[in-house]
Order: structure tokens, then C-alpha cells, then sequence
């Protein structure tokens, strides 16, 4: 009798692991493989530059001056989305823009420029630097912190370089009536820039 109910409880046992090991490949094998993550996604300093990081309240070092972000501008033409930060603390009027485009950080340091005559084309020449036509487009901002725009609403802008693509031009339009903005700029690299995250609230 007991040599019955040995057998018996050893075939519910392997019945048992069968059915577990059974049903562990079926799972497996019904989750997607997880992608794999790229090793150097962050050794460009990008990290450092998202918008959990800036916003307003960080402070951003740059050029032995310590900038406030004071308001920030989420900038989105389809899937492609950029960000403006405005700055206090140095000449007045100067931004920092961020992007993250093809896995390259791109940024750079901006100055406004309301005294410039000039009006967007395919080719211009400022201060005796001649600036070409890179891309244009329109698309929807939102806005954060202090920036002197609504919420949100509709952008214009037009993006120009001079022939190395160190020194920048560029012409903004915010909301349907809003007037032209022209902004000088040059590329800087995230090893210029020291970064002090904002407050979490």
C-alpha cells in the first residue's frame, strides 16, 4: 500500500515539474526579446542636458559666469522635438538650445538680437559673416517657468550657418501674429557647460 502511494506521489511529482518547465518555455517564448540598449548612450554628455535635468531654477556655468534658467521652451515639429532655455546672469537675452538628433547632442549658446536688420533667406550676411539656409519649418511650443510666451501655441523658425557650421543664425516667429526674432549663436560642447539640476518642485 505504501509502496502505491510512493509511486503514485513521484508520478504527480515529475507530472508536476513537466508541467512547470512546460509552461515556463510557453511564457518565454510569448515575450518579446528585450532590445538591447546602445553601451555609450549617455557618454556624450546628454545625460546632463535632458529636460528632468534643465529647467527653470538649474544653473548652467558657462564661461566663468553662473546662468539661471529662468523658463524653459519644449520646441516639437513631428516627431522631432528640441529645447530652449532661457538664461539670466550674463549680457542679457541669451539662451541655451538642446537637441538630440540621429543619437548626437547638439548644443548651443544663443544671444537675441532685436537690433539686427535682417530677414530670413536662403543666403545672409551679418556683422560681415555670410550665413546659409539649414532647414525651416513650423510646429508647436510649449512653454514653462518664465519665457514671455503663452502655454503653448504655433512656431516658425529658420535655421542658418555660416560655411564651418560653428557660428549660427537664426529667426523665430511665436504664435500666429507674434513678431520676428533674430538670434546669433555658435555651437558649444557639453564640457563647456557645468549643469546644477533644477528643483524638483
Amino acid at each position: 500500500m505504501n509502496t502505491t502511494w510512493l509511486v503514485l506521489a513521484i508520478i504527480l511529482a515529475v507530472i508536476a515539474v513537466v508541467f512547470f518547465i512546460v509552461s515556463a518555455k510557453k511564457k518565454n517564448a510569448e515575450q518579446p526579446p528585450r532590445p538591447r540598449e546602445d553601451p555609450l548612450k549617455f557618454s556624450d554628455g546628454s545625460a546632463d542636458f535632458g529636460p528632468d535635468i534643465l529647467g527653470p531654477g538649474a544653473i548652467v556655468g558657462y564661461g566663468g559666469v553662473d546662468y539661471v534658467c529662468r523658463g524653459g521652451v519644449t520646441m516639437r515639429q513631428g516627431a522631432y522635438t528640441w529645447y530652449e532655455y532661457l538664461l539670466e546672469g550674463g549680457k542679457g537675452g541669451e539662451y541655451l538650445s538642446v537637441d538630440y538628433d540621429e543619437g548626437q547632442l547638439n548644443l548651443s549658446w544663443w544671444i537675441s538680437r532685436p537690433d539686427l536688420d535682417a530677414q530670413p533667406a536662403n543666403e545672409v550676411t551679418v556683422e560681415g559673416v555670410r550665413y546659409r539656409k539649414v532647414e525651416s519649418g513650423v510646429g508647436q511650443f510649449y512653454s514653462e517657468g518664465t519665457t514671455g510666451l503663452p502655454e503653448s501655441g504655433r512656431f516658425e523658425y529658420w535655421d542658418m550657418a555660416e560655411a564651418g557650421g560653428k557660428r549660427l543664425l537664426g529667426f523665430e516667429r511665436f504664435g500666429e501674429d507674434g513678431s520676428l526674432e533674430a538670434s546669433l549663436g555658435w555651437t558649444v560642447l557639453p564640457g563647456e557647460l557645468t549643469v546644477y539640476p533644477a528643483p524638483r518642485n
